[in-house]
This record gives C-alpha cells, structure tokens and sequence, in this order.
C-alpha cells in the first residue's frame, strides 16, 4: 500500500466525527484493496488499482459520497437503504454508523472489475 499524507491533509480538514468515517472508509479500503495506491483525484481522496481508478471517496455536510458504485437491477435491493445518484454514487449519512460489509462489497466488486 503506497500511502500519501494528503489524504490525511484532506481528511484533517473535517470535524472529529466525519474524520473518523472517512478513517474507517480509508482502512477497509487498506485492507479489502491491500495493493491499491491512494492519491488525490478531482480534490478527494482515491485509490488506484493496476493503473486504474478504484474508488473515490469525499465528506460533504450531511454525508460521505463513494464513487463508482455498481448499478443496474443487481444492486438495487441493496443499495435501496442509501441515496444513490446514477453517476455511479452511494451516499452514506454522517448521522449513520457505515456499512461496512456493504463498502466491502462495493470494493470487491470495484476490484473484479480491473482485473
């Protein structure tokens, strides 16, 4: 895993709280993407995978945004309890404990895609 202190920079920036989550996000991420690179992309924080983009991340007042997320029929049900957009992104409400096996799955998925 190549680290990079602008992703702390950019998660220092937030209250304790929203830091956390976007801690808890950047750890699962670690550990279910152990290879992948993070960096910072369009002004977020985001890891790459084979040369490719895996996964985006970003805090906003009221949520945490990922981006991309699987879509289509398959991902509907269980992405019915989250504000989806269809550009490809969860949000996840800060006042929420995450999901993490649902983040897990979204990364599993992010990673059968690049391979």
């Amino acid at each position: 895993m190549v680290k990079t202190g602008r992703i702390d920079q950019y998660i220092e920036q937030f209250p304790r709280d929203t830091q956390a989550m976007l801690q808890q996000i950047r750890e699962l991420i670690q550990s279910t993407a152990a290879a992948a690179e993070e960096t910072i992309s369009y002004g977020i924080p985001s890891f790459r995978l084979n040369g490719r983009y895996l996964i985006h991340f970003a805090a906003y007042k009221h949520h945490i945004g990922m981006y991309p997320v699987p879509t289509g029929k398959e991902f509907a049900a269980t992405f019915s309890a989250y504000k989806t957009s269809g550009k490809g992104a969860i949000h996840f409400p800060l006042d929420r404990p995450l999901p993490e096996d649902l983040i897990r799955t979204i990364l599993q998925y992010r990673i059968s895609t690049l391979r």
